[in-house]
């Protein structure tokens, strides 16, 4: 028989992604989730006819919710922003014995999900956070890497997207949420309080993208990355194309008032505005998404440095194929580990390697 997956907020660009990859890659059922009544399957998904239902439903009714994920072999939660969650989904799958992927992108809902290690492992459920495109591939490009030094001792990882990434208004309002609070980086072995938006840096990505601006920004690699590897310093930057973008984005994070930004009506008008305006430059600046990956450490007795690159031309299809990978091998057996893991973890380089090759994406590797 099939499997049955359950994408909750699977109406969305990412969700609808990762359904995507999914139905071309296995021969599983998805159900995505929404909060209309009425909603329409995507137009991207209909010509897979009955491999996809659709069903509302809302994260906060555990009714509805347990009635979502019920008929589910795997539940994969797109359903975002993060920020303002509590792990109720793990929660609910650990309850119900049902193994668990997501595409959280924040500190405390990562560390919220970490908790819930010991109530899975007893549970038998396999639980993958922080999967997708960054974080996701690229935590398992640092540790490829890292496993080419003897030792390592830096992690620095840097993205680019263009426009809005393909992605909907759920990641402009993580952006905005994201750059309110200053955060802690591991650097020189000890945690640093650094803000978001500062330390602007020119990175060399692939082209198009080239030579771009980028900033400290949290991400949860900056947290996981840490805990799986011993490294002195784990740095995460992020930045926008065109370039203007993070102009106005420095600007919010460091002159708009705290006042403005804590209300949520404000970061929902900035979200909707930032999406109108990327809906009109997409045409030009494209989509995409690069990344990054610098590890430097020892090799044979002498200091050394492996780069990773990604680039792919549209983020928000990236994410569906990081996501969606990782699900397929949940989905066969191949990821059978019982508990809460980032993806670094769980994902080894050979799979991560047949990935790169079966999904055809774009990562270089070279000593510098």
């Amino acid at each position: 028989m099939s499997k049955s997956i359950s994408i909750l907020g699977g109406r969305g660009r990412i969700g609808s992604s990762v359904a995507l990859d999914l139905l071309k890659h296995t021969q599983a059922r998805v159900t995505i989730t929404g909060r209309a009544i009425d909603a329409k399957i995507p137009t991207i998904l209909q010509e897979f006819g009955d491999r996809v239902k659709y069903v509302a439903a809302e994260l906060n009714d555990r009714p509805s919710l347990l009635g979502a994920i019920a008929p589910a072999d795997l539940v994969i939660h797109c359903a975002g922003p993060f920020r303002q969650q509590e792990p109720v989904v793990l929660q609910a799958c650990i309850d119900r014995g049902i193994n668990y992927v997501d595409v959280s992108d924040d500190r405390l809902f990562t560390i919220a999900a970490l908790a819930l290690a010991g109530a899975a492992q007893a549970a038998g459920v396999t639980a993958v956070i922080n999967t997708g495109v960054f974080p996701g591939i690229s935590n398992s490009m640092a540790r490829h890497a890292v496993e080419q030094l003897d030792t390592a001792t830096d992690i620095e990882i840097s993205y680019v997207v263009a426009g809005s990434g393909g992605a909907g208004i759920t990641v402009m309002r993580t952006t905005f949420l994201n750059i309110q609070h200053p955060f802690d980086a591991w650097i020189d072995g000890r945690w640093q309080q650094v803000k978001p938006y500062t330390s602007r840096e020119i990175v060399e990505f692939p082209a198009p993208f080239g030579r771009a601006g980028v900033y400290w920004f949290d991400m949860p690699e900056s947290l996981t990355l840490t805990q799986t590897f011993p490294v002195a310093t784990v740095t995460t930057k992020f930045g926008s194309a065109p370039d203007f973008y993070n102009h106005l984005t420095w600007l919010t994070a460091h002159v708009f008032p705290k006042s403005l930004m804590r209300q949520p009506q404000f970061i929902e008008g900035l979200a909707r505005i930032s999406h109108r305006m990327t809906d009109f430059t997409d045409r030009c600046s494209g989509t995409g998404v690069a990344m990054r990956v610098n590890v430097k450490g020892q090799k044979d007795g002498k200091s050394a440095r492996y780069q990773s690159t990604f680039i792919h031309d549209n983020a928000a299809i990236a994410t569906g194929i990081g996501t969606g990978s990782l699900s397929e091998l949940i989905l066969a057996g191949e990821i059978d580990r019982p508990g809460v893991w980032p993806i670094e973890q769980v994902l080894t380089t050979r799979q991560f390697e047949d990935i790169s090759r079966d999904r055809r994406l774009q990562v270089a590797a070279r000593w510098t």
